[in-house]
């Protein structure tokens, strides 16, 4: 279920004339959901005028057919959010917007830039220090970097390529993981960081027109067709003659976030030329082979931990049967910001089939273990239903450290594997047995080279040097981070334990201080 996880955003952009732009972005946002529910937004310009509407919540809540249809032109782009950098705030909602003379433009991003603290000290946004631009209201990395392109606007019109002339000066700049749409009244442009952390597609529309889009997942459901990938390092500029400008900015060193094929696309999504769906059964497939279990049924966590049991029971020969029901309405539990809404969250969202599970001995497939909360009320809620044993079989390897790049782990403490072992583990969610894939099965259920994937999670080989930790973290630029000390007094504190006298992990200040602890 990927649980205690927070994702980063969705991004969506439409160039079309005489279509319903706004109305496509809707369709692209809802089909993006999944990778942002705590704030949704649409930019659209009809040549002359950009107007954002964004609120708070789900898609569905902030957009109605009145507001939509108030929004005409034949740009506009799109942004799901969740709170890697800044809190979650209306202020903190995207797209951003900044006028500049006359011009204005938008921007919609998702990751989280590294150097945030360097190119934040640069615009006086840092806590403490007096904002140089009125139009600093936010806290994001995002408005930062909304704040450099402003400031990078060419004095002097240039044929009505102010905007991209000014990315080509702001992007090489740029630190960290970063998939951006931005508009101007004439102009729809596409651009990633050149290790191509996050996707992003570039789809044509049958009716005429081009599309961006976190996932070709969303591509799909406006009606487009995928053309290819926004390559790492470049910048794709389109306008009333398609696209205008393919822009290679930087060396591309691919490295897509791994966690793309584990939890985050979509089931329907292609990476790399390969389906999402079709991995995650590869991965329960390897799983099956590497941490086999004498069982009565295989059950998925839903839902993304389907494909992967389907994988397992076909390569262990153990039934497949649906023993957790979900609530289809209640969203990602690692989307919540407070803990006790996750904790509480879990119970909302699942319940058991106690006529299926009951006197069974259970394989739990499930992509992911991150805190452990998800799989011990799992467990629990099995036995409840009288399950007579639960062994837990998890699609990815143990997650040991934090992402910079776009993944909100929150600390390294949190992270229940990179204090206990496997059996540890086991007997902190209450199974009878644990088994995870390796990262070599994993890497090679995606298709795609080790080279080209991003694993620091798993492993803490991080493509990207980071700054010193007290210029990292989530609140950097609200001033409410806790600063890293060197407390000896801290470090000499016991761990605490559970019931079992096993050691627990406990929140830490974030993860500011990750690569400085044990």
């Amino acid at each position: 279920m990927g649980s205690s996880l927070g994702h980063y955003c969705g991004v969506f952009g439409v160039y079309a004339p005489n279509q319903p732009v706004a109305h496509l972005s809707y369709l692209g946002l809802f089909a993006l959901q999944h990778r942002g529910q705590e704030s949704a937004g649409i930019a659209v310009s009809d040549g002359a005028t950009i107007t954002v509407v964004k609120d708070m919540g789900l898609v569905t809540q902030v957009f109605d057919e009145r507001n939509l249809a108030s929004l005409h032109g034949h740009i506009a782009i799109g942004h799901n959010r969740y709170s890697t950098t800044g809190s979650s705030s209306w202020m903190n909602a995207q797209p951003v917007y900044r006028s500049v003379g006359e011009a204005g433009f938008a921007l919609g991003h998702n990751g989280n830039l590294t150097n945030t603290a360097e190119l934040a000290a640069e615009l006086g946004m840092l806590p403490g220090l007096e904002p140089q631009h009125e139009s600093v209201d936010s806290t994001t990395d995002s408005a930062l970097v909304a704040e450099l392109v402003a400031r990078a606007w060419p004095e002097e019109r240039s044929d009505g390529k102010e905007l991209e002339l000014a990315l080509e000066q702001v992007l090489p700049k740029l630190k960290g993981g970063f998939s951006f749409v931005l508009m101007d009244d004439s102009h729809l442009i596409g651009a990633r960081d050149p290790h191509g952390f996050w996707p992003l597609v570039l789809g044509r529309l049958d009716g005429g027109g081009w599309v961006f889009a976190s996932e070709s997942a969303a591509l799909d459901l406006v009606g487009a067709h995928y053309v290819r990938d926004v390559q790492p390092g470049e910048m794709v500029v389109i306008d009333a003659t398609g696209v205008r400008r393919e822009v290679r900015w930087a060396e591309p060193s691919p490295r897509l976030c791994l966690f793309e094929f584990v939890y985050f696309s979509r089931p329907d999504t292609r990476l790399y030329g390969h389906t999402v769906h079709t991995a995650r059964q590869r991965m329960g497939e390897a799983l099956a082979r590497q941490a086999p279990v004498d069982a009565d049924m295989v059950v998925p966590v839903p839902e993304s931990g389907i494909p992967a049991a389907q994988g397992f029971a076909r390569a262990s020969g153990i039934p497949y049967g649906d023993g957790l029901v979900k609530n289809r309405y209640v969203g990602r539990t690692f989307i919540q910001p407070s803990q006790t809404i996750r904790q509480l969250g879990i119970r909302l969202k699942l319940n058991p089939l106690r006529e299926i599970v009951g006197g069974k001995r259970l394989v739990v497939v499930d992509d992911s273990i991150v805190r452990g909360n998800t799989q011990r009320a799992i467990v629990r809620m099995l036995r409840e239903a009288g399950a007579s044993e639960v062994h837990v079989r998890i699609s990815s390897p143990p997650v040991k450290w934090p992402c910079f790049y776009g993944i909100d782990f929150a600390t390294r403490a949190e992270l229940i594997a990179n204090g206990l072992t496997v059996e540890e583990i086991c007997t902190s969610i209450g199974a009878d047995s644990l088994g995870y894939v390796s990262l070599e099965g994993l890497i090679s259920s995606t298709g795609v080279a080790t080279d080209r994937l991003c694993r620091a999670c798993f492993d803490g080989v991080y493509p990207i040097d980071l700054p010193a930790p007290e210029f990292l973290g989530k609140h950097l630029l609200e001033g409410i981070e806790s600063r890293v000390t060197d407390s000896p007094a801290r470090s000499a504190e016991p761990a605490p334990r559970d019931a079992d006298g096993l050691p627990t992990q406990q929140a830490g200040a974030g993860a500011t201080d990750a690569l400085n602890r044990p």
